[in-house]
């Protein structure tokens, strides 16, 4: 398995922004595609976003996220962001990251998962 570590969650207000990171340790993320799922309480793990280890991203939730979620890769320091803005009360849930061949929409086709991060948007 495929060490991440997620840090950047917490506790913010409406409005606000937050950015996660998932970093790597023993291997280097340039070669997997690493994405971002969420899962809310009470419902299903959700696909947000995928950084593909020969570049582009896909965005597997358009509707709820609409363009306020941004996923990067920082090379040097062996870690990927997601830039979250304009946060609301819905994007609370757990945040993890995951590493795979390729970018899926489904959890279980990754080869490595984190731990996650919590995110709680509430005033």
């Amino acid at each position: 398995q495929l060490p991440l570590v997620e840090s950047g969650g917490g506790l913010v207000q409406p409005g606000g922004s937050l950015r996660l990171s998932c970093a790597a340790s023993g291997f280097s993320l340039e070669d997997w595609a690493i994405g971002w799922f969420r899962q809310a309480p009470g419902k299903e793990r959700q696909a947000v976003s995928c950084l593909r280890s020969i570049g582009g991203t896909i965005n597997y939730a358009p509707e709820s996220v609409n363009g306020r979620f941004t996923i990067s890769r920082d090379s040097a320091n062996e870690t990927v962001y997601l830039q979250m803005n304009r946060l609301k009360p819905e994007d609370t849930g757990v945040y993890t990251c995951v590493a795979g061949f390729s970018c899926y929409s489904d959890y279980v086709e990754y080869e490595s998962w984190g731990q996650g991060t919590q995110v709680t948007v509430s005033s």
